[in-house]
């Protein structure tokens, strides 16, 4: 993975339902075809909800946060599934790893 750039994104949830499921699911597969997310990892515990986006590119970025279709799943969540989120972006310094 070439990543140079990830963005993390944190929210407190108040619903999570099929629809949240659905679009949850959608938004991850447009990044990834579309707008070259390299790599999208999102965990759910205790009505929180941390997702890390790669991607090689701050204009990559910007482009999927003006997708129309992006922004309408993130006026979805602020209305309906998310009590409060943070979103950051950062610039990747250095990454290893250890595989068995």
């Amino acid at each position: 993975m070439n990543a140079k750039f990830a963005v993390i994104f944190k929210a407190k949830l108040k619903a999570v339902d099929q629809s949240y499921q659905e679009t949850a699911a959608r938004m991850r597969q447009k990044a990834i075809e579309e707008y070259g997310c390299l790599n999208f990892v999102s965990v759910n515990e205790n009505n929180q909800e941390i997702s890390i986006s790669y991607w090689e590119s701050e204009q990559a970025i910007l482009n999927w946060k003006s997708d129309s279709e992006h922004q309408d799943a993130q006026q979805k969540g602020a209305a309906r599934w998310y009590r409060n989120y943070t979103v950051e972006v950062v610039e990747l310094k250095r990454a290893y790893s250890f595989n068995v």
